[in-house]
């Protein structure tokens, strides 16, 4: 049964003024008792008529039915005069957690209050008879109406709440679930989420009550209250859009936060704005921590990866609530593991989701080989996947791609009736435009992100198939030939993710431990995997997996499968760019002398770039007047 508020005292007191603010920063809603008199009782009033208890008794019955319903789904705030103590026993009969809120203060403050609401159809005359009624509760916290309204109300909540240790501000889809998550482990929360008129109102309230694990959880849609109702200094995890949504919520809180308190922010924010937020936090004595945060709705109900990157002392601060929220590895520790300073927690959360770009396209162009290249039905791939699955190529992408392509309706494959036009949010551009700036090749995901924006050029594409009839052909290769395909691209690809992470940590200075990282990725995250459990130990041994002796073996195992199935698949017609790029960077990255040295002549040529020597490929630079070796003949 949820808390009921009532707010009592006589006429003129403030009640629904204080009652209507306190819904506002609460979220519960707000009933005010005048609204409840019938016609008769309005008109004695108006006639300067005192009510007697019978004119009340319908009165209270109709407020006291309002309050148990109210207590049965999110409780309520009640502005109600309830000047006698039977009155009050009738109000409270049945219910479980009612708190009494009495605004107490003279009776000529009160009278020239009343006399500055002429619409009000309570007359001054009437207060004193009110005061006559009135006995002073013995239950209630008395409030002096002296004090200002947003007083009074801190008072209030100050008194009804005891503080939580730990506060969500943004309660999208994963915001909800990660309190849920705590929830479940004991944590008391306050909640808070923006009000927005006809869109979003009440909505910390409402989930609250749908939900018993958040029982003892507080909503609240004023930013001070909701501060205010959490232990100092305080720890906030920030669940809301990256950009501006982020910094509007910073600058809101900074100036409510005591010294030490630490904000979390667990969007997907790039890494360089969380720098910024990090040091402008700092200068207000506050803590900010970049998490990165993986695992979808299902993960953070059960369990994220979490990556957390800021100040260590900040970091020890609110270790504890993310490691107990995290899921477990195989060792039955926290996939949360610290990544270093600054930005880091954001970095390796966006190349995560870069990786994850290129998983989730190999799967995509092995699905596509198979599908139309060996005609074979959803049905029948599932199976194949299942059998990858039950071994080392197992993950959770293949996993729930086995799903979908098992799902059916009215006989049709669902997966036949989706608009094949793949949508991307900024992650995936930023862990591209990030390699570029670091200088390291990332093919793997940069092939999976540009796939994703030819697929919604649906019109220009629609164009190209009507004057450009693809050319196919049938397929001459075998399960086994794209099996090996797929191991070996998926190689490639966390290799070139954990490079991009190496070159930013030197490029930034993050001491980040790769087999940790990869510890963090083995449960709870998009790109869990059979092969990043060994990455996890892969890694303890070396900084490039690729050197690794396992590795080795499997790159040069794979091979032969990769060259065939990329072969087969554009011969035929099917483009496959990340499957390419895989068999392109493994081609290029074992020649030892690629065909570069051409480039840096015709840089030195139209440029005059100048260009090193093999024999000294440390030593001075030398320019070419190249065009007096033009043949004249």
């Amino acid at each position: 049964m949820k808390q009921i508020l009532y707010i009592i005292g006589v006429s003129g007191s403030g009640k629904t003024t204080i009652g209507r603010l306190l819904s506002q920063k609460t979220g519960l809603p707000f009933f005010d008792a005048d609204d409840f008199h019938p016609t008769q009782n309005i008109d004695k009033m108006k006639a300067g008529i005192p009510l007697t208890d019978n004119d009340r008794k319908d009165w209270l019955a109709a407020i006291h039915q309002t309050a148990l319903a109210q207590a049965a789904t999110n409780g309520a705030i009640i502005a109600c005069s309830a000047l006698k103590e039977n009155y009050r026993r009738q109000l409270s009969q049945g219910l479980q957690d009612v708190k009494w809120f009495f605004l107490n203060g003279s009776y000529e403050v009160i009278r020239n209050r009343m006399e500055q609401r002429p619409d009000h159809y309570m007359p001054p005359a009437l207060l004193q008879s009110q005061f006559d009624t009135l006995e002073i509760p013995a239950n209630a916290l008395e409030l002096n109406i002296a004090g200002s309204p947003d007083e009074i109300c801190t008072a209030i909540l100050n008194s009804i709440y005891q503080p939580s240790s730990f506060g969500i501000i943004g309660l999208g889809v994963m915001g909800k679930s990660l309190a849920r998550n705590f929830a479940s482990k004991g944590i008391r929360l306050s909640l808070f989420n923006r009000f927005v008129k006809g869109k979003e109102e009440h909505i910390a309230q409402q989930f609250i009550t749908a939900h018993p694990e958040l029982a003892t959880a507080k909503g609240f849609e004023d930013l001070p209250a909701f501060v205010q109702s959490l232990t100092q200094p305080s720890c906030i995890l920030i669940m809301v859009n990256a950009g501006t949504a982020t910094d509007e919520v910073m600058n809101g809180l900074l100036p409510l936060l005591s010294t030490g308190s630490v904000i979390i922010d667990g969007g997907n924010a790039y890494f360089k704005d969380t720098e910024r937020r990090i040091q402008l936090a700092k200068q207000n004595n506050i803590n900010w921590i970049g998490a990165g945060i993986s695992g979808g709705e299902e993960g953070a109900l059960n369990g994220p990866s979490i990556m957390p990157g800021g100040e260590t002392e900040a970091y020890s601060r609110v270790q504890p609530f993310l490691e107990m929220i995290a899921a477990k590895d195989e060792n039955g520790r926290p996939c949360c593991n610290y990544t270093g300073s600054g930005g880091s927690g954001h970095f390796v959360k966006m190349i995560h989701n870069g990786i994850e770009y290129a998983g989730m396209q190999l799967i995509a162009e092995v699905y596509y080989i198979l599908r139309k290249g060996l005609q074979k039905d959803p049905g029948e791939i599932a199976a194949i996947f299942a059998e990858w699955n039950s071994g080392t190529l197992s993950s959770y992408l293949l996993s729930i791609t086995i799903d979908i392509l098992q799902a059916k309706e009215n006989d049709q494959w669902l997966l036949d009736t989706i608009d094949a036009k793949a949508e991307s949010k900024g992650t995936g551009s930023l862990a591209t435009q990030t390699a570029a700036e670091l200088g390291s090749p990332a093919g793997m995901m940069t092939s999976a992100l540009f796939a994703r924006f030819l697929s919604a050029q649906t019109g220009l594409r629609q164009q190209a198939a009507a004057i450009h009839p693809a050319y196919s052909s049938p397929l001459s290769v075998s399960v086994e030939d794209i099996r090996q395909s797929y191991e070996l691209a998926r190689i490639i690809n966390h290799h070139q993710g954990f490079e991009v992470i190496k070159a930013a940590a030197q490029e930034y200075n993050w001491e980040i431990n790769l087999s940790a990282l990869a510890a963090t990725w083995t449960n709870g995250c998009i790109i869990r995997s059979a092969l990043m459990n060994r990455l996890m130990e892969i890694l303890q041994e070396t900084d490039t997996m690729l050197f690794n002796e396992e590795i080795i073996s499997l790159v040069n195992a794979n091979q032969p499968g990769l060259r065939n199935t990329v072969a087969a698949a554009l011969t035929g017609g099917l483009a496959v760019p990340a499957l390419s790029e895989a068999l392109n960077y493994i081609l290029a990255l074992t020649e030892a002398d690629p065909p570069m040295n051409l480039i840096q002549a015709q840089r030195d040529y139209f440029g005059a770039h100048t260009y090193r020597l093999k024999s000294d490929p440390e030593g001075s630079p030398i320019h070419t007047d190249w065009k007096k070796f033009r043949s004249h003949n």
